[in-house]
């Protein structure tokens, strides 16, 4: 595998045979941030007997290569990891890193701190396969609030979008060039834990699910 052109790269998956078939569709996990508000590494806050990022992780389908950006961490699924630079450097940064690393033609993207993010995925990604003319389908919450961190993206057309230097650039910048369109997300897909409040809300959606 080529060394990334921005970003550490380390793996505990095998390195990609180039002569396999690739996966239908590649998931890009940003799991930076210093999780000031929460105190601590917020993506492995436990949740529902697991992990926040292992919850996001587990729902994608099997099939989907999923990138993490972050220090490398255990997690139940085999992912590869890559860093951004610097480290901290936000999400755009983390695109950058991620991005010399995906193959497929289509790429969603989440916040590994959205422990329910996975379930509308999928939808996300036919939608944008389905409009070859569009370049990006972005998730919108209950409150009208565009999701870049949880969108289906062309690769290609987010590789162009994504400027030098990455680090400090403003997420939703990355939108103003891109041929898009927003479809509604369903509670809790949105619901992101920056905050204890935040991880005591998202436990009480997962509760119900564990009581017999």
């Amino acid at each position: 595998m080529d060394e990334p052109r921005t970003g550490r790269w380390t793996h505990n998956e095998p390195v990609t045979d180039p002569t396999a078939a690739p996966t239908p569709l590649t998931a890009v996990v940003l799991c930076g941030g210093a999780g000031a508000r929460f105190g601590g590494d917020k993506t492995q806050a436990v949740l529902g007997g697991t992990t926040v990022l292992d919850h996001v992780l587990d729902g994608l389908p099997p099939d989907w290569r999923v990138i993490c950006v972050g220090s490398a961490r255990s997690t139940h699924r085999v992912v590869a990891w890559c860093r951004e630079t610097p480290p901290g450097g936000g999400p755009v940064a983390g695109l950058a890193a991620a991005l010399p690393h995906v193959a497929t033609d289509l790429v969603v993207v989440l916040g590994g701190d959205m422990p329910y993010a996975a379930a509308p995925a999928p939808g996300l990604a036919a939608a944008l396969g389905a409009e070859p003319e569009l370049e990006a389908v972005v998730g919108r919450d209950g409150d009208g609030r565009l999701q870049p961190l949880l969108a289906a993206y062309r690769t290609s057309a987010l590789r162009a979008a994504v400027p030098t230097p990455a680090a400090g650039t403003p997420l939703m910048r990355l939108l103003d060039g891109l041929r898009s369109v927003a479809v509604p997300l369903e509670d809790p897909s949105a619901l992101d834990v920056d905050t204890p409040e935040d991880l005591d809300r998202a436990a009480a959606v997962v509760r119900p699910r564990l009581e017999p």
